[in-house]
């Protein structure tokens, strides 16, 4: 049998000391102490969160670095409003809303306090949620804690403009716009017409901006009152209302005729607005009885759509109170 012990007639073999564990036994068992609470664990998501907000409410901007992703909306997908100056006015203009989100422990002022009781006397529904679902709602948008939802927009048929003005026994204003992508002038021009008298605001089906949360906060309330119409083909459109005695002047800084020496501008008439740098396209500067263009300093080559509309409305609102 090999080696010692019993048995085996030789003497067994001595042990050495064993190593020990200086003590780290004894100390682990003893334990870490009592657990710090959840503001001071720098691991803790809710010390993570309010120093999110806190970023956020100092900056004016979402503190995520990422873009968020955007997904393409259908037409009938409701829109949502974020930002509790933009909240408050929607609410206090009356713009159709269903649902105001409000983040949890969210620090009210009286924006706030104004749009939960504006919401409870309009019977609109109030759920509290976290700053996450916020982002995703708002699209990593500024919302400050709280945003409101209101549905797809009911559009109108452009024939639906002239009828109007004629029930009010008013001259038809129209404004059409040719590619304007931005929601925001979208918002600002309904703004100028709404201020001028207009009827409506036409835009093209396609390529076009739409009447989306962004052009309702821009708009301060305004599309709530001023209906907005969808074209299939703007052109078409446009020849449409030629036919039905409406005067068409387009508004591109290669007019060759100033706005205000324009004629008709006191008969039915239809304003048509170009995007910013492309102006009008060929097809729909074909299909206007004229094409004029705002005096301005050569040092500015051509302002933004929304403030070229506001100047050609307003003239067009003195020449029909001469």
């Amino acid at each position: 049998m090999a080696g010692g012990g019993k048995g085996s007639g030789r003497p067994a073999k001595k042990k050495s000391p064993t190593k020990g564990t200086g003590g780290n036994v004894r100390r682990g068992l003893e334990g870490r102490g009592a657990t710090p609470p959840a503001h001071m664990r720098h691991w803790h998501k809710d010390k993570a969160r309010a120093e999110r907000i806190e970023r956020e409410e100092k900056t004016g901007r979402p503190s995520s670095p990422r873009t968020p992703v955007r997904t393409r909306r259908s037409d009938d997908a409701p829109e949502h409003i974020g930002g509790r100056n933009p909240v408050v006015e929607a609410l206090r203009a009356g713009v159709p809303a269903s649902t105001l989100y409000v983040a949890l422990r969210i620090d009210n002022d009286d924006r706030v306090k104004e749009s939960v009781r504006i919401a409870a006397d309009r019977g609109i529904a109030m759920l509290e949620v976290g700053r996450e679902k916020l982002d995703r709602l708002t699209e990593g948008g500024i919302h400050q804690g709280i945003a409101l939802q209101i549905p797809a927009y009911d559009y109108a048929h452009p024939d639906d403009l002239v009828r109007a003005a004629q029930d009010a026994a008013e001259v038809p204003l129209i404004v059409a716009l040719d590619s304007v992508t931005d929601p925001r002038n979208l918002g600002a021009i309904a703004r100028s017409a709404t201020a001028f008298g207009a009827h409506g605001l036409v835009i093209p089906s396609r390529r076009s901006a739409g009447v989306t949360g962004g052009a309702w906060k821009t708009s301060a309330g305004t599309l709530a009152n001023l209906p907005v119409a969808r074209a299939a083909n703007l052109t078409a459109t446009l020849r449409e209302y030629r036919e039905a005695g409406l005067f068409v002047i387009g508004l591109d800084g290669e007019g060759k005729v100033d706005i205000g020496e324009a004629n008709l501008l006191d008969g039915p008439l239809v304003v048509v607005v170009g995007s910013e740098g492309k102006g009008l396209s060929r097809l729909v500067r074909e299909a206007c009885d004229l094409v004029v263009r705002i005096p301005m300093h050569a040092a500015a080559e051509s302002l933004n759509a929304g403030v070229a509309a506001g100047i050609a409305l307003y003239e067009v609102a003195r020449h029909r109170r001469s």
